[in-house]
C-alpha cells in the first residue's frame, strides 16, 4: 500500500473504504512514482454528517464544482468531490480532460482504468478523453499546454480538436485567475516556453496576453545588439536563460517581460527603443492587474522593467546612482531577481560584482552607517537625504578599498 493510501486510510473508518477512491492527477502522480502535494478522492456515497465529522469542509467553487476540503499538515490538501446521483464513477472519468487523469484508484490500490490511460502515461501522450473534452471546460487547452512544458505531447487527434473551432467567446467567460493559475504553474515548468509558443501557434488567449501576440511584430533592437531579431524571440531566450538558473516562478515571468516597454515605442523609432526601461513600468503593472496577479507580481515587474538597463550598464553607473538603484531594487522585491534577469538579457554578462555590496549598503541603518543622531536630525528634510546617500557611497567605496564586503 502506498503512502497515500494509507494517510487516507488514517482519516476515514474502515466503513468509508468502499465509497472512496483517489482520482485525477493524484493517482497519475502516483503511477509516475512523484509525491504529489494534493490528494484529489472522490465520493460515490458519503453524508455530508460524517464529512463535518471528519473535519471537512465544503468549498463553492464559481465555475466548478462543490468540493469538501481538509488541509493535512505535513500532507497537502485532500479535495473530496461527491459523485452525482445516477453518475457512475466510469461516466466521471469519461468526462475528465485527458486519458492520463482518468484514471480511479481505490484504497486498496486497485486501479479503474476505463479508458486505458496507463498506455498513454507510460508513453507520456495527452489524449482527450472525448471529443467532447475541450467543450466541457476551454481552458483545458492551457491545461495541455502546461502539461506540454513538462515533457508530455498531444496526440494529433487532440489537436485537431483544438483546430476545429473559434474558441474566442468560449474563452471570454473564463475568469482571468484561472488562466492565471495555470500560467503560475507553467512557469515553474521544464520548458515554459513551450506553452507560450502553443498559445501563439493556436491563437488563443489573445485578450490574456496581449503582449505576447504583439511580440512577433516587433523588433528587439539593432541587429548588432538583437540579432535574434523579434522581440518574442529575444523574450523567450531570455526566459530560457532565467530558467535555467531559478526554478521561481516570479524571476522567469520578469525574465519574460522584462522588455515590455518596447510595445510602447512608436514604430517610427525602429529598430530602436528609447527610454522603453521607463515606458515599461505602468504596461507591467496593468498586465499583472489584467491577470488579477498578486501585487507584489506587478510591482516586481515593474521595476524590472524600469531598471534591468541600469544593471546592463553598470560599470557606467556613479556610484549614487548605484545605490539608488540598489535601493529601488529592494523596495520593488527584485534584488535577488534582477540580476538574473540582466545577466540573462546580454549573453555572456555576469552579476556586477559590486551588486550585494550596493543592496547592503542601500539597507544600512543610521547607526551601520555610522551617522551621529544628533547631527542627522538638525539637518533639513532636504539635506537630510543627501547626507545619507553620501554616507552610503563613502561605505559602497569603503568595502571596494577593502575588497571585501561591506562592514
Amino acid at each position: 500500500m502506498n503512502d497515500s493510501c494509507m494517510i487516507l486510510h488514517s482519516i476515514f473508518p474502515v466503513a468509508c473504504h468502499d465509497s472512496l477512491y483517489l482520482v485525477g492527477g493524484s493517482v497519475r502522480d502516483l503511477l509516475l512514482g512523484r509525491q504529489g502535494n494534493d490528494l484529489d478522492l472522490i465520493a460515490t456515497a458519503l453524508p455530508p454528517g460524517i464529512l463535518h465529522e471528519l473535519g471537512f469542509s465544503p468549498v463553492q467553487g464559481r465555475t466548478t464544482a462543490p468540493i469538501w476540503f481538509r488541509h493535512l499538515p505535513g500532507v497537502g490538501n485532500v479535495e473530496l468531490t461527491m459523485l452525482p446521483e445516477g453518475c457512475s464513477l466510469a461516466d466521471d472519468l469519461r468526462r475528465r480532460d485527458f486519458t492520463v487523469n482518468a484514471i480511479a484508484m481505490t484504497l486498496a490500490g486497485e486501479l479503474l482504468d476505463p479508458l486505458d490511460g496507463r498506455r498513454d502515461l507510460e508513453q507520456r501522450w495527452l489524449r482527450v478523453c472525448s471529443d467532447e473534452s475541450f467543450l466541457g471546460d476551454p481552458l483545458r487547452l492551457f491545461r495541455a499546454f502546461r502539461f506540454e512544458a513538462d515533457g508530455w505531447r498531444m496526440l494529433p487527434e487532440s489537436e485537431a480538436l483544438i483546430r476545429r473551432q473559434d474558441w474566442q467567446q468560449a474563452l471570454q467567460v473564463i475568469p482571468a485567475e484561472r488562466f492565471s493559475r495555470e500560467m503560475v504553474k507553467v512557469l515553474a515548468a521544464q520548458d515554459p516556453a513551450r506553452f507560450l509558443c502553443r498559445m501563439l501557434e493556436f491563437g488563443v488567449g489573445e485578450h490574456w496576453l496581449p503582449e505576447l501576440f504583439r511580440m512577433p511584430q516587433i523588433p528587439a533592437g539593432p541587429l548588432e545588439h538583437h540579432p535574434e531579431g523579434d522581440l518574442l524571440t529575444h523574450s523567450l531566450q531570455v526566459l530560457q536563460r532565467v530558467v535555467e538558473q531559478t526554478p521561481e516562478p516570479l524571476a522567469r515571468f520578469c525574465g519574460l517581460f522584462h522588455d515590455i516597454g518596447k510595445l510602447s515605442t512608436d514604430p517610427a523609432l525602429y529598430p530602436k527603443h528609447y527610454g522603453h526601461d521607463k515606458a515599461g513600468f505602468e504596461p507591467a503593472q496593468q498586465l499583472c492587474e489584467r491577470l488579477k496577479l498578486p501585487a507584489a507580481w506587478g510591482r516586481a515587474l515593474a521595476w524590472t522593467a524600469r531598471l534591468h538597463m541600469q544593471l546592463n550598464r553598470w560599470n557606467e553607473l556613479r556610484d549614487a546612482t548605484r545605490i539608488k538603484t540598489a535601493w529601488q531594487a529592494v523596495k520593488g522585491g527584485i534584488a535577488d531577481i534582477l540580476p538574473l534577469v540582466s545577466a540573462a538579457d546580454k549573453p555572456g554578462n555576469a552579476v556586477p560584482r559590486q551588486w550585494w555590496r550596493a543592496v547592503e549598503v542601500a539597507t544600512m541603518n543610521t547607526a551601520a552607517l555610522g551617522i551621529d543622531a544628533e547631527r542627522l536630525a538638525a539637518l533639513t528634510a532636504e539635506r537630510r537625504g543627501d547626507y545619507l546617500l553620501q554616507r552610503r557611497v563613502e561605505k559602497l567605496r569603503e568595502a571596494d578599498e577593502g575588497g571585501g564586503q561591506p562592514s
